[in-house]
């Protein structure tokens, strides 16, 4: 689990305003998530990335099933198991030092970026 100290060094209590309450949305959930963390240390990070990937694959799993059996995907499950996809982003982006906004200001920087070169298409993590 990470420290005090490596909270502090991201500035994760700058997040929140004199009531410690929490400035927006994602910082609230970022501190909700972690309070749900079970394992530590290597223990985590093996966890977390298992449960991103599994819930990941509940995701496709469910819109297979839906093609298979030719029925209705449920909306509702799909929302659901998103859910779970968020929680264990969020539990890695505070593992990894830093917080769900972030990775969300990261990831809108970077498609901006690749759209604005006209790069949308294509393969390759630095295009």
């Amino acid at each position: 689990m990470i420290s005090e100290n490596d909270l502090d060094e991201i500035g994760y209590f700058t997040m929140f305003d004199k009531n410690n309450v929490p400035k927006n949305a994602f910082e609230a959930y970022s501190q909700w998530v972690e309070g749900k963390i079970l394992t530590k240390g290597l223990e985590r990070q093996m966890e977390n990335t298992l449960g991103l990937v599994g819930e990941v694959g509940e995701v496709a799993e469910k819109l297979k099933k839906s093609i298979r059996d030719k029925t209705e995907l449920s909306k509702d499950d799909m929302i659901k198991e998103l859910g779970d996809v968020l929680f264990y982003t969020a539990a890695l982006a505070n593992l990894y030092g830093s917080t769900l906004k972030k990775v969300a200001d990261i990831n809108q920087e970077k498609l901006n970026s690749r759209q604005a070169r006209n790069k949308l298409h294509g393969s390759g993590d630095n295009r």
